[in-house]
This record gives structure tokens, sequence and C-alpha cells, in this order.
């Protein structure tokens, strides 16, 4: 069995990824485009990146062709009466907050390379739901309230480059937000951003071939543009994503993945009591994940969670990620 994960895996060494390891690369491919607004930072307790959302493998090249990755993502948080959180003019304390999404996100590689690398694209789509309770703040008159809302997400497109040379990939990416998922800026619960956002970034996966042993480690910065509705716009934010992995086996693999998020500059448009807001979390926790066959037709699944610690000036909890890919 290791003799032949050794020879998939030295595949990567010229600049093709076949078999298990195709499947993987292709998952975290799509998995890059994940950017769920599940309740988590900023305005309201929510932002564009989703932390931890890029894991293992995040710059291993898929091979060119097209592609579809299942997510299902669940998220449970809360932050105390002692952390208020902006919501518009408004104050939410005592959020208590649960997510469920089941994220839809296609991805097409084309043969052929631009500057030097591969390039990728794909888009995901979440219908979800969400569910917020919290007492809101309205000048000066506390209230409590709870919402829960089912919908369509955001739309998440992203734009991927890969280059490789033996053990070592890189990739480059930018994504962004189209808000066009269902938000009122009234409302508790939502699943769209209420504001278009951008973010560009990279990543480095060293693999070795002759042990088995992956480490990924990916980072970016968000833009957030001005939520129209309430004249608030969230800082520029900093996330960090890490995954390490080793295969015990020729169809299984299990490591550890980890995340951490800053927001560098303070949102504006926040009620003065919040000061200068900022937000920062961080997050760790185990992975493991399988490539089989079903029906003659390789099969990837990938399964991790994340508690979330260190927490400020948002919801903290933890989140579990069900990943199961399919070739088209």
């Amino acid at each position: 069995m290791k003799r032949k994960i050794l020879r998939i895996l030295s595949s990567v060494r010229h600049g093709t990824v076949s078999g298990p390891v195709r499947k993987i690369a292709t998952t975290a491919l799509l998995m890059a485009t994940i950017s769920a607004p599940a309740a988590q930072a900023d305005e309201g307790g929510t932002s564009f990146w989703l932390p931890g959302q890029y894991g293992s493998f995040a710059a291993v090249a898929p091979e060119p062709g097209a592609s579809l990755a299942m997510v299902s993502y669940w998220y449970s948080a809360r932050a105390d009466a002692q952390t208020p959180l902006g919501f518009g003019n408004d104050l939410k304390l005592g959020v208590d907050a649960s997510y469920f999404g089941q994220f839809i996100v296609p991805g097409y590689t084309p043969d052929t390379t631009f500057l030097g690398g591969r390039p990728s694209f794909s888009i995901a789509l979440i219908p979800a739901r969400n569910r917020v309770s919290a007492d809101v703040s309205v000048g000066g008159v506390t209230t409590a309230g709870s919402d829960e809302v089912t919908g369509i997400s955001d739309l998440y497109p992203t734009a991927q480059l890969f280059w490789n040379r033996g053990v070592h990939n890189w990739m480059a990416y930018v994504t962004g937000n189209i808000p066009i998922g269902s938000y009122d800026p009234t409302r508790l619960a939502n699943l769209g951003l209420g504001h278009a956002a951008i973010d560009i970034g990279g990543a480095y996966t060293y693999l070795n071939p002759e042990t088995g042993w992956e480490f990924s480690a990916t980072a970016g910065l968000t833009y957030n543009f001005k939520n129209s509705d309430t004249n608030y716009q969230n800082g520029i934010d900093f996330h960090l994503d890490l995954g390490v992995s080793k295969f015990v086996t020729e169809q299984m693999y299990v490591g550890l993945v980890g995340f951490a998020y800053q927001q560098l500059t303070a949102d504006s448009g926040q009620p003065a009591i919040l000061g200068d807001f900022k937000s920062q979390t961080y997050g760790i926790g185990p992975q493991i994940g399988w490539i089989f066959e079903a029906g003659g037709t390789p099969v990837f699944a990938n399964l991790r969670g994340y508690k979330e610690f260190n927490t400020k000036s948002r919801v903290e909890g933890g989140g579990v990620m069900f990943t199961f890919s399919l070739p088209l």
C-alpha cells in the first residue's frame, strides 16, 4: 500500500496530479471559494471570510476539466452580554447563533498555462439556514429578540493560479462577494452580507511523495465595501489558514487544521460605544480524508472540525465541514 501511495504522490513532481491526490487537490480548490456569512464577525457578527475554509493541499493544482464539490457546514457560537456587536446604528448583546449551509461549488480548470502556472475558476452558491437570538439595544432601550432565515447566500467567484516545482507548490487567488443573497438590514439573521468585498492572497503546499507528509498555509487580506443600507463598513481583515496531514493507508490521510483571523483596521459607522472596533479569532481541530470508489467512480470525502479560542469582538464557538466530491 505504501508504495502505491508514494507512486501517486510522486506524480506531483512532474507537474501532474492524478488519482487520489487529484481528487484532494480539486476539493481543496473548490473549498477555496467558500466564504459563507455564518454569523462570525464585524457588522452584526458577520464577515466575508470564513476562517478555516482552506486546509490541506491548498496549493496543489487540479487536472484540467470540470469539477464539483458539495460541502455541508455546521456552525454554532455565542457571545456573552459583555461583548456588544454592531448592528447598524444599534447594538446586539448576548448573541447566540447557529448556521447550516449546503455549499454547491462548481469549478473549471482550462488545459492551458498563464504566467507559467495553471489557472482555475470556480463559484460558490449556498442554500442555508441561519438562526440568531440576541438582546438588541436601540436608543438605550434593550429588548430580547430572535430571528431565523432560510434562503440563498451571496455569490462567491474565485480565480486561482497554480505553480509546481517538485515537492513545492504555490497558488495565488482573488475572490470576492456579489451581494445578491437574502438580506434585510432590520433582521437579526441574514444569509447575505449586504455589501460587496474582495479578497486577495496566496498559498504554499509542501507535499513529500517519499514520506506522505503534507503541509499547507494560505494567507490573504479582505477589503470590505460599505453597506449602503446601514452606512457601516467593516475594516480590512487578515486571515491565515493551516493544514497538515499524513497518508496512513493508500485511501486515507489524517491530520490537523487551524486558522488565525485578525482585523487590521477598525470598522467605520459603528455605534460610538464600540470604539476602535476590531475582531479576532483562532481555531484548531482534527481532519480525516478518504478516497474510494462507488460504482467505479472515484469519490473523495473529508471531515474536519474547528474549535475557536482567544476570540474578541465576535461570537465564539465551533464548526464542522463535511466535503463530498465527485468528478463531472
